[in-house]
């Protein structure tokens, strides 16, 4: 049976633990703890929907028993210098699953076991604060710099679905004013490199028959966004996001015959090529692959506090999407919150559309220099794949949104997102049921055709739904909460399956600091 560590577990352990130590003798006011019992089942060969998205890829198997501990210090915003730390790390057990492989010296199929690391980093990360700029190295959870992932269906270009990547962050830590605006105009924004760390997980998971294997990958994220004063009724933040794989080695294959190798490497001057896209290999292409999306979101605060919000996302890849010539395509979402425990605290309904990303036909004449076909008939974007670095993905999780099957679902051992010509709606309610109590019910129907290189005649639907319900404990234990989700997927896209989770969590705090006499 193949398995892929994501490290030494002796190593991930003592790190830990000379974390943690770091962090005890510091001078900040408190660490935090959380320690979490987690268990799922399911009918089908992974967790449905609802439960394998948007929890940093943490269950995504058939059946888990994990227990997932961590702690952190915080950096104290209200200080013109502070600093951060924290670790997290899961071990147990999961279900193994299948996947084809191609064995080249029999010339016929079989199949690896795969299944994820008995011990892995969730999170392991420093950061510095100095003024209103931020410093981060190390690996921390990543969330959507636009989107409430609890209510929304996922960010269409970093969200919380998947793992986050090794790297090195500088931004600014909230939106600041600009000056000379007095409070009107705002920015927010940050610059990040980093390498995945999932060759194993690649390596396991292929096929070895069609398409490529891409490792050794460096990646890239940025954002920067413009906000009206926030402390008015009606505000509007506007910006981009832009992600980026580059480096690495990539062998093709065709029919289980490995046709082509490329090894690019490492070399400093490409963080400069990925900052400013440039040209890469002389065939008008820049280098790297670039995909993101144009954000927009307006909000109006009521009396009571309560915000109604509108907002969209306009996926691009590879710039050709950025001058908005893919129609509809895009996440729009209107999105109700209110502050407190009542009966409903949030409420979102998104419509998602990718059907105009890409075509059976792509002729870019910058492409063949010298051609007489000057006409130019393009869309072949093919969202969230590459012909050099496969899929936008990490553990084989979406590093966007979920909302589109991952290729870890691919047990055809394929390594790419196989149906991202889609659409469909994705609806959330959020309450509270007495004190104790919280409530979260999602809906999502999706149509899918495959992608736009090689269409579906037949269009593939899924519907799923989750109940969600959490009690807060702290009237029996303080820091004590259990979390029970019940899911299911029904139709051809995802299958047909049910399952359930289970999750009972502590979290406490060590206080630091001394008593004033």
């Amino acid at each position: 049976m193949r398995k892929y560590f994501d490290m030494n577990p002796l190593r991930l352990f003592f790190g830990g633990i000379a974390l943690m130590a770091a962090v005890s003798s510091s001078a900040q006011d408190a660490l935090e703890y959380r320690a979490e019992a987690l268990g799922n089942g399911s009918t089908g060969d992974f967790a449905p929907y609802f439960i394998g998205s948007l929890n940093g890829g943490k269950i995504v198997r058939k059946g888990s028993a994990l227990l997932d501990v961590g702690a952190k210090v915080s950096i104290d915003r209200s200080k013109r210098f502070s600093w951060g730390a924290g670790a997290e790390f899961v071990t147990g057990y999961s279900t193994a699953n299948r996947y084809d492989r191609w064995d080249a010296s029999t010339k016929s199929w079989g199949f690896s076991q795969n299944r994820p690391a008995a011990v892995w980093i969730q999170q392991l990360y420093g950061e510095i604060k100095y003024r209103g700029l931020t410093l981060m190295v190390g690996q921390k959870a990543p969330k959507s710099a636009l989107l409430d992932e609890s209510l929304s269906s996922g960010d269409l270009t970093r969200s919380s679905n998947a793992r986050g990547i090794p790297g090195v962050s500088i931004g600014f830590i909230d939106f600041q004013n600009i000056p000379l605006t007095n409070g009107w105009v705002q920015i927010n924004g940050t610059i990040e490199y980093g390498r995945y760390t999932d060759d194993g997980f690649r390596r396991g998971q292929y096929n070895y028959y069609n398409w490529m294997l891409a490792t050794d990958i460096y990646s890239t994220y940025k954002y920067c966004y413009f906000r009206t004063k926030p402390s008015m009724p009606f505000s509007v933040t506007v910006g981009m996001q832009s992600a980026g794989q580059f480096g690495g080695y990539t062998a093709w294959y065709r029919q289980g015959v490995n046709t082509k190798n490329e090894n690019r490497g490492f070399h400093i001057k490409d963080i400069w090529k990925m900052f400013f896209p440039t040209t890469g290999n002389g065939n008008n292409f820049v280098e790297g692959n670039s995909l993101g999306s144009w954000d927009f979101m307006a909000r109006y605060r009521f009396r009571s506090g309560a915000e109604l919000s509108f907002g969209f996302q306009w996926p691009w890849e590879d710039g050709s999407g950025i001058g908005r010539r893919n129609g509809w395509d895009g996440l729009w979402g209107l999105y109700y919150k209110t502050p407190g425990r009542a009966a409903i605290t949030g409420a979102a309904i998104e419509y998602l559309d990718f059907r105009n990303q890409s075509g059976p036909i792509h002729w870019a004449p910058g492409d063949f220099p010298g051609t007489d076909l000057t006409g130019e008939a393009t869309g072949g974007d093919n969202y969230y794949n590459n012909d050099t670095y496969t899929a936008y993905t990490n553990y084989g999780m979406a590093i966007a949104t979920p909302f589109l099957v991952s290729p870890i679902y691919n047990l055809n051992g394929y390594p790419a997102f196989q149906h991202n010509c889609a659409r469909g709606i994705h609806m959330a309610v959020t309450g509270c049921i007495g004190a104790e109590i919280d409530y979260a019910v999602k809906y999502s129907w999706q149509q899918a055709w495959g992608i736009g290189r090689k269409p579906q005649p037949i269009c593939s639907i899924d519907n799923s739904m989750l109940f969600d319900v959490a009690w807060n404990g702290a009237r029996l234990l303080p820091g004590l909460k259990i979390n029970a989700k019940l899911a299911f997927d029904a139709g051809r896209l995802r299958g047909n399956n049910f399952g359930a989770m289970l999750g009972v969590s502590y979290t406490g705090e060590v206080s630091f600091k001394k008593n004033k006499k």
